[in-house]
C-alpha cells in the first residue's frame, strides 16, 4: 500500500517540493505529465482550457501531454456532444524502473482525495462542474 503523509502529498500537488539549484532555476517533484494526469483524475470533464492555468502550462502543452498520456494508455477520451470526457486507467504502471510493478491508481487516489478534501471550492472549481440545463435553457 502506498502511504504518504498529508504534508508530502500537499507539497506534491501544490508543486511546493522545489529546489533552487543556485542558477535561478527550480524543479518540482511532479512533471507536467504528472500534474495533468492528477487534474484529469480529479475532474474527468475538465477542458484543456481549464487544466492549463491549474498546472501552469500553456493549452498547447497540455494538449500535447494529453495526447502522450492517451498514447501511453494512461487515459482514454470519449466525445460527448461537443465535450470530451477523460477516463484514467488506474492500472497503468509507472514508467521509471525504480517504481517497477507499481500502478498509478493508488498514487492518484492519494493526491486527488487530499486535494479535493482540502481545496477550497474556488470559482474555477465551480465552473468545471457540469451544469444541467432545464428545457427552458436556464440552469
Amino acid at each position: 500500500m502506498l502511504f504518504m503523509s498529508r504534508q508530502i502529498i500537499r507539497a506534491f500537488y501544490a508543486g511546493d517540493v522545489s529546489h533552487d539549484d543556485g542558477s535561478g532555476g527550480s524543479w518540482t517533484l511532479l512533471t507536467g505529465h504528472g500534474h495533468v494526469l492528477v487534474e484529469i483524475a480529479r475532474n474527468p470533464d475538465a477542458r484543456i482550457r481549464d487544466i492549463s492555468p491549474l498546472v501552469g502550462l500553456t493549452e498547447r502543452t497540455v494538449q500535447a501531454i494529453v495526447a502522450d498520456l492517451e498514447a501511453a494508455g494512461y487515459l482514454s477520451r470519449t466525445r460527448i456532444g461537443r465535450r470530451t470526457r477523460y477516463t484514467v486507467n488506474p492500472d497503468s504502471p509507472f514508467r521509471h524502473k525504480a517504481q517497477e510493478g507499481l500502478r498509478v491508481g493508488p498514487f492518484l487516489d492519494q493526491l486527488t482525495a487530499l486535494a479535493d478534501a482540502e481545496a477550497p471550492r474556488t470559482q474555477t472549481a465551480r465552473r468545471l462542474r457540469p451544469r444541467i440545463r432545464s428545457k427552458g435553457g436556464r440552469a
